[in-house]
């Protein structure tokens, strides 16, 4: 009894995502997420300059790659190394993204991204509250970046838990995005809170009349 218990408690997470995943060598479930992002907004094309926050174990480096072939550039960050074989058009960097401006500045052609993703998650700790807190923490910060290192007319993509700040974000993203939904794949595990906040079209930095005419 004992063995069969401990048996069902290292495969609670196991369903039919996780088998589709290692039956398709993808390190993760986390990639059929993206996909149906992918299926319903079509927001990645070939060519494109992707920037995904929070990359590890690689699942979405995997996916992206093809969907933007060779003429495209991912690059990953996160704190967890990825072990993966990728092609040469995708770099992953080992590091916090509240460094990433010196990480970013090993690339010699990144920025403006078309794309920047984030399917970061914190620790989580049991407490909703506690969870959602740091959740919102990473967002920002990935909101930061994008804000920082997306074209205009890009788009973004960010996993958040859902809080009690979860309309005061989704409204930030409204302000800097011409539309912005959120959505939440059918692969996500049903208890989780977790849910994706997408801006599409990223507005044109207004610039003072005065400072484009080269006046102080």
């Amino acid at each position: 009894m004992k063995k069969k218990q401990g048996s069902s408690q290292n495969n609670k997470w196991e369903d039919h995502y996780a088998r589709k995943a290692r039956k398709e060598n993808f390190p993760a479930r986390s990639v059929y997420k993206l996909q149906e992002i992918q299926e319903k907004y079509r927001l990645l094309q070939k060519g494109n300059r992707i920037l995904d926050l929070g990359c590890s174990p690689g699942s979405w480096l995997q996916y992206t790659a093809t969907l933007v072939g060779p003429q495209g550039r991912i690059v990953g960050i996160d704190k967890k190394k990825v072990t993966l074989q990728l092609p040469p058009h995708v770099t992953v960097h080992t590091g916090d993204i509240f460094s990433i401006q010196s990480l970013l500045e090993q690339e010699e052609m990144i920025h403006p991204f078309d794309i920047v993703l984030s399917d970061m998650a914190p620790d989580t700790t049991g407490n909703k509250f506690v969870d959602a807190a740091r959740s919102l923490a990473l967002c920002e910060a990935a909101f930061d970046i994008a804000r920082q290192h997306l074209k205009a007319g890009g788009s973004f993509v960010c996993k958040i838990f859902q809080g009690e700040d979860f309309k005061r974000f989704t409204d930030s993203i409204q302000k800097e995005f011409h539309k912005s939904k959120i959505y939440k794949p059918k692969s996500c595990r049903k208890a989780s809170k977790e849910i994706y906040i997408i801006g599409v079209d990223k507005k044109q930095e207004e610039i003072c009349p005065d400072t484009a005419s080269g006046h102080p």
